[in-house]
């Protein structure tokens, strides 16, 4: 039997890039799949031009910015699937990148989220994705493992990795409806990383799968370096650590944060003049003083 995957995606204030999503979907193998596009309350409504691509596709139009995790969560309400892809707008799927993600939970009945092989989409010849180490837990950071690397099959291997790509990552429908939905109270970043934690400790394990293929604009919707980002990444980093690591592990990440993080970031953004980020980064360390019970919710 052929399941039904739900390709979700989250639009804001980027149609022409979401479009290209769309056409790149058009595009694919596998035959039975349907769209849910989630429009974040954008200034205009871009329905009709998605549509005109993807007549299929189901709009859901929120009334308000729900954020990374609320916006995919929108999407799982209208979607009937047996599986949900979620992928990020600025992302484009390769043809045959469905077949692939599937055959994992095939072979590996214990498989809770599986993402594939990133390219960046500017740099076809590069990896930005095989796979995610570990949390440091001295500073809250991991890397994506062969990024920025050229690919040459160096990682086509199918296995299990610590953290799935929240750019595009397949989760069985049942799994979500066991374990939950995305935490919402990250907004925008580390929602997908404390996601796979929720998910492994109700005894799923995480994948990366070599054979499916996806190509990733990277920070089209918030920028690269923008003070938003620089706010949400240190927010929920701290936010991170305070949900998922011991207390041996978390003291040991206050420390590190308060005698290196802390006073190397205010020097650089003091140094290079860039005193919105300064606020942002601080904005951030500050929201967890002020919200010390979040991290149970």
């Amino acid at each position: 039997m052929t399941p039904l995957v739900s390709i979700i995606t989250v639009n804001y204030n980027s149609t022409a890039v979401t479009c290209d999503l769309l056409r790149s979907i058009n595009k694919i193998s596998y035959p039975y799949f349907e769209v849910v596009v989630v429009d974040n309350h954008s200034a205009e409504d871009p329905a009709d031009q998605f549509t005109a691509i993807l007549p299929a596709a189901k709009m859901v139009r929120s009334d308000k910015n729900l954020g990374f995790a609320g916006g995919n969560n929108l999407g799982i309400m209208h979607a009937r699937g047996a599986y949900f892809l979620f992928v990020n707008n600025d992302t484009e799927l390769t043809p045959n990148m469905i077949e692939g993600l599937l055959e994992v939970f095939e072979i590996y009945p214990d498989a809770g989220v599986v993402s594939p092989k990133f390219h960046y989409y500017f740099h076809p010849d590069l990896i930005e994705y095989a796979g995610y180490q570990a949390v440091n837990f001295f500073n809250g950071r991991n890397n994506m493992i062969g990024c920025k690397e050229k690919d040459h099959g160096q990682y086509d291997e199918l296995r299990q990795t610590h953290y799935a790509h929240g750019g595009a990552m397949m989760v069985p429908a049942k799994v979500v409806k066991e374990v939950g939905l995305m935490p919402e109270m990250y907004f925008l970043y580390y929602e997908e990383f404390d996601w796979c934690e929720q998910i492994k400790r109700h005894g799923y394990k995480i994948y990366y799968q070599y054979k499916s293929l996806i190509y990733h604009k990277e920070s089209m919707t918030t920028g690269k370096k923008s003070v938003l980002k620089t706010f949400y990444i240190t927010r929920n980093r701290i936010l991170f650590m305070r949900r998922n690591v011991g207390w041996a592990s978390f003291a040991v990440f206050l420390v590190y944060l308060s005698l290196i993080t802390i006073p190397k970031n205010t020097i650089s953004f003091l140094v290079k003049k860039e005193t919105s980020h300064l606020k942002a980064f601080w904005r951030g360390v500050i929201w967890n003083l002020n919200n010390l019970k979040t991290n149970n919710i």
